[in-house]
């Protein structure tokens, strides 16, 4: 399909930024819209254009959205100012998301957007702002046919890795949700078993080494080792949008009679580490990354962390 469409995009946080430039530095024009208009100003110089409301994207042929939450989406599709919110005028054709939404949300906004004339395609991704950068973000999409195959050049710049088009309607929702409750289980055992190495005298810049170069490394561990030997807890993901997405999931099981035993284990290690957290008082700790649970694996095992100082390759080179 030939990439030749007119672009907008709505949200400008730490994965929304990086995927609109990759459309500029493709050669696109991009017409962006963020709630804070300072954060997507600096596009502007690399050929974005700006403008004041949702609504302003209306002529666009596909506007994508990056958001937090599906009741964020509904605000900048339907709410006052929305990008089809208007009685009349033009709507984009084609509308995609890459946020991380539910299913009946989804589902909700989907049967909106129809009764409007518009195609509406799922699109979440799996990965962060680095990943983004480095040309390894990926991306599984549901819709109609023929709209995905309208917006997919865009989606193959934007997530360099891979597009998975996996069928129609909010297939690609239950995709994501579930890669996120992986997230969570590995991320959550990575950190007691990390624990464990170390309580046992295992430094653990050299356990993660030996993990990483192992048949249970991934892109994801090696890229998780610099922050757990180092404590840099630079944030990707926070503990809080984690336990959303846990809590998505183990919504998931129930409805479809799914027993997900060790994630609902998670959920709860994870509501533990928030909670912990919370008891500081200081609600700026909610912000650190997610990776910072193994500060209370380290606590309720009587381990004192402290910086290793060993770089750890992260295989997230960004590209040239």
């Amino acid at each position: 399909m030939t990439a030749n469409h007119s672009l907008g995009w709505i949200g400008m946080g730490r994965m929304g930024y990086p995927m609109a430039e990759r459309l500029l530095k493709a050669g696109h024009s991009v017409t962006i819209w963020n709630r804070t208009r300072a954060k997507a100003e600096p596009l502007a110089k690399k050929g974005g254009t700006i403008v004041d409301r949702p609504s302003d994207l209306a002529g666009q042929d596909i506007v994508f959205s990056m958001v937090s939450t599906g009741k964020d989406l509904e605000q900048v599709y339907f709410g006052d100012g929305g990008v089809v919110a208007g009685s009349a005028g033009p709507r984009p054709k084609i509308l995609v998301d890459c946020s991380s939404i539910g299913i009946e949300q989804s589902e909700a906004i989907r049967g909106r957007l129809q009764q409007v004339g518009c195609e509406f395609v799922s699109a979440p991704v799996s990965g962060n702002g680095k990943c983004v950068k480095a040309g390894k973000l990926s991306t599984v999409v549901s819709g109609p046919r023929a709209a995905f195959e309208q917006a997919e050049p865009y989606l193959a710049i934007i997530a360099a890795s891979g597009v998975s088009y996996v069928g129609d309607g909010e297939l690609s929702r239950i995709c994501k949700i579930a890669h996120n409750v992986f997230l969570g289980v590995v991320i959550q055992n990575l950190a007691e078993i990390t624990i464990l190495a170390q309580k046992a005298g295992v430094p653990r810049h050299a356990f993660l080494d030996f993990m990483n170069a192992s048949v249970m490394g991934s892109t994801f561990t090696k890229y998780k080792s610099n922050a757990l030997v180092n404590l840099d807890w630079t944030t990707t993901f926070t503990p809080t949008l984690l336990r959303k997405d846990l809590d998505l999931g183990l919504k998931a099981a129930r409805d479809l009679d799914v027993a997900m035993p060790v994630t609902a284990a998670t959920r709860e290690a994870l509501q533990g580490h928030i909670g912990a957290l919370l008891a500081t008082g200081d609600a700026a700790q909610l912000d650190k990354d997610f990776a910072a649970l193994i500060e209370t694996v380290a606590l309720a095992a009587g381990v004192k962390l402290a910086p290793e100082n060993v770089p750890m390759p992260t295989g997230l080179e960004v590209e040239g």
